[in-house]
Parts: C-alpha cells; sequence; structure tokens
C-alpha cells in the first residue's frame, strides 16, 4: 500500500505545482508540505480532503487504503468469512456479510446514517476522535459503490 509520503510528491508534480504554490493553495507553509512528502509528518483528515481537492483526486488516492475494502462501509477485510453473499450462497467479493447478504443489503440506510454507526467503530479501532472518523468517512463513502449508484458488486 502506498503512504501519502509516497503519492503527493508525485501527484504535485503532475499538476505542475511547487510545494510552495501547493502550500498557498492550503493556507499553510511550504515546509509542512516538504514533511509530509518525506514522511515526517502527515495531515490530519480535514488537510487530506482539502489536499485531495487542491489536487483534484478522491480522498482515497492519498490513503493507506487497503487493497480489498467493502463497497458499502469502507471496511477492510481481514478475513475470508467477511465477505457477503449472494441468495444462491456464492461470495461477493466486494461487500461485507454486515452490509450485504443472502443478495441484499441488510439494511435500507443512508450514507449519513452509515457514517453514524460506522464512525464510533471505526474511531476505537484507530485511535481517532469519532469526529475525525465521521470526516474520513464522509470523504471516502460517496466513492463507494453503494453510494455513487454503480452496481452491488
Amino acid at each position: 500500500m502506498l503512504m501519502l509520503k509516497d503519492v503527493l510528491s508525485r501527484l504535485r508534480r503532475e499538476r505542475g505545482l511547487t510545494q510552495e504554490e501547493l502550500a498557498r493553495r492550503l493556507y499553510i507553509t511550504r515546509q509542512a508540505v516538504s514533511r509530509w512528502e518525506t514522511g515526517a509528518t502527515e495531515p490530519g483528515i480535514d488537510m487530506i480532503k482539502l489536499i485531495a481537492r487542491e489536487l483534484d483526486v478522491p480522498v482515497s488516492a492519498l490513503l493507506d487504503m487497503p487493497e480489498h475494502y467493502c463497497q458499502s462501509c469502507g471496511m477492510m477485510f481481514t478475513a475470508p468469512d467477511q465477505h457477503g453473499h449472494e441468495a444462491d450462497g456464492s461470495e461477493v467479493g466486494d461487500l461485507c456479510r454486515w452490509c450485504y447478504d443472502d443478495g441484499a443489503y441488510v439494511e435500507d440506510v443512508t450514507m449519513d446514517e452509515m457514517i453514524e454507526d460506522c464512525a464510533p467503530r471505526m474511531a476505537k479501532a484507530m485511535g481517532w476522535t469519532t469526529d475525525e472518523a465521521a470526516s474520513l468517512l464522509g470523504a471516502v463513502l460517496p466513492t463507494l459503490r453503494r453510494w455513487y449508484g454503480g452496481e452491488a458488486r
């Protein structure tokens, strides 16, 4: 998995921006951008959202996201028994069993309800505040298939 420090410099250069220019757009110092690009520090979730906006990339492009995660709640898959199933019992590779089972979404929820439900668990698992987790989920969930209107699998 790529870390922010591995992609930020490349994305910035691809857009023809210097560290100084990106810093000015973000209302921060050039040194902060340099520290992120070397991995000395990492920006907070809200700053990552601003960086994504300025570089015109989805937030997930800047995060250390696992290769495979649920396309409904964003949970990373860590064990085979976490995948959902179709009505015929076949496994669905990109939806977790808590979101999708027996050929349908387990609950009819809005994205905001999903964020409210998942944020406390994510915060606890990651050592973040609930607000930080909710902020991240608010940026990532709209890019997931369930929420942007793509196919369920």
